[in-house]
């Protein structure tokens, strides 16, 4: 990890990165770059200077101002993830287009599932203008759920109508940067390349004392060298300038750093990959570098269906992010490349999660759970069964809500259904049965009009 952070600081120092914004370029010569157009160059002391500042956790609050998540460390969390332009249907097995009902339904999942601690927005709407379709998002999820919200937009003006809209709920601005209980991932361009509307978020948010996640990602083979070290490195110098930017505007505004898409692009097919083998931990052992937050990845398949691929997948990227110590884990759910989501999917990823969080836990050993006592009462052969020590402890152990560990003919019994089938019962259930915590329908009524002031503004643009 050294090397390849010296590397980085050689590519900000000799080669430099296109900075397309003005107003960046400006505070970062300032701080002591040297620009020559676009292309700006940082010395390493610019790089030593923010990592001394920028804070090493990150913490997200729930609707009503309980901390959720501590991003940092090897603390880890999962949730859903942004804009897939296909939904796998889980009501009748079909991939088609998604609307807004879709993105209430996956927040409203999300909701209820005990192991999904974030919401994304999971779909893109097409039955809502797509100039503004983040708008409607983030109208739905905020209406659907009180767990901490990670939102996404594609233009600078969407980004400050959501913290907008999360000013109302919070009752003010300085509410809602006291307790954030949404975030913004910020899609860098790449690396080397910092597009305006990011580098406008970062210094918006930064501003506003506001986290950010600051993710540039890079594919290497294409648009960065074809070795992990290589892709890395200069996918890292453009961590690292967003970090600085981030200081100099407001030192002490919260930064996390990508944890997925480190290594080689899929050259084969030429498809952006979600999991490939060669980028596992590597970009999260570069933010455990620098002891910084992870937005990492899990939850995931390139699978175009549930089949064995999928599960295989998404179980690998969901371990591989809790075992490198990813905090903020995205994309639960998240099928084809990005290009599908499924609230099935989110469904078994929530019930594996169950499973990795009991696995990794560890054992409690006392007294009590040694049990000495019970074993010398009733020794090799006495019954276990109906003890008053089993009647205390027989529901610690991690149950499957989806996995089915009856016998051959018991479960032939119950309908033979596969987990697919269960699974698809289940966000049925759910979606009939959980009501998200509403908003006062004030709070409703002005979260509206800011989408309505956005429609009447993207209109008027022609």
């Amino acid at each position: 990890m050294n090397e390849i952070h010296l590397a980085s600081l050689e590519i900000l120092r000799r080669v430099g990165l296109d900075v397309h914004d003005e107003k960046a370029r400006e505070i970062l010569v300032k701080g002591g770059a040297k620009a020559d157009g676009i292309r700006v160059r940082l010395p390493e002391f610019m790089v030593t200077r923010a990592l001394a500042t920028v804070p090493k956790r990150m913490t997200l609050y729930d609707r009503h101002g309980k901390a959720a998540i501590h991003a940092g460390g090897y603390n880890t969390y999962y949730g859903g993830g942004s804009d897939c332009l296909n939904i796998l249907d889980h009501r009748t097995g079909e991939r088609r287009r998604p609307v807004l009902k879709d993105v209430v339904e996956a927040a409203t999942l999300m909701d209820a599932l005990p192991e999904i601690d974030f919401v994304m927005s999971a779909f893109l709407p097409e039955d809502v203008d797509q100039r503004i379709y983040d708008r409607y998002q983030m109208e739905a999820m905020l209406n659907n759920t009180a767990k901490p919200i990670v939102f996404v937009t594609p233009d600078f003006e969407g980004c400050v109508a959501a913290v907008e809209m999360c000013e109302v709920v919070a009752g003010g601005a300085e509410a809602f940067q006291r307790k954030p209980f949404a975030t913004c991932y910020i899609n860098v361009t790449s690396g080397m390349i910092m597009n305006a509307e990011a580098l406008q978020k970062c210094m918006y948010l930064a501003e506003k004392g506001l986290p950010q996640l600051w993710i540039p990602l890079n594919a290497g083979g294409v648009n960065s060298p074809a070795t992990t070290a290589g892709t890395m490195a200069s996918m890292n110098a453009g961590i690292l300038l967003g970090i600085v930017l981030s200081q100099l505007v407001r030192e002490g505004a919260a930064v996390a750093v990508p944890g997925w898409n480190g290594g080689p692009y899929n050259l084969q097919t030429m498809v952006g990959n979600y999991v490939l083998a060669d980028e596992q931990g590597v970009p999260t052992s570069m933010g455990k570098y620098y002891d910084l937050p992870v937005f990492g990845l899990g939850g995931s398949t390139d699978s175009k269906v549930l089949d064995q691929q999928c599960g295989m997948e998404a179980t690998i990227s969901l371990l591989t992010a809790l075992l490198h110590g990813a905090n903020i884990v995205h994309d639960v759910g998240f099928m084809d490349a990005g290009l599908q989501g499924s609230l099935q999917l989110i469904a078994i990823a929530n019930d594996t999660l169950g499973f990795i969080r009991a696995m990794t836990k560890g054992v409690t050993v006392n007294d009590e759970t040694l049990a000495l006592d019970v074993i010398e009462e009733l020794g090799p052969t006495g019954s276990y069964l109906g003890h008053a020590h089993t009647i205390r402890h027989y529901k610690e152990p991690y149950y499957s809500k989806l996995a089915d560990k009856n016998q051959y003919a018991v479960w032939q019994k119950r309908g033979g259904t596969t987990m697919e089938a269960r699974a698809a019962k289940m966000v049925d259930d759910i979606l009939a049965k959980h009501t998200p915590e509403p908003l006062p329908a004030d709070v409703q009524r002005d979260i509206k009009k800011i989408v309505e002031r956005e429609q009447a503004w993207i209109d008027s643009q022609g």
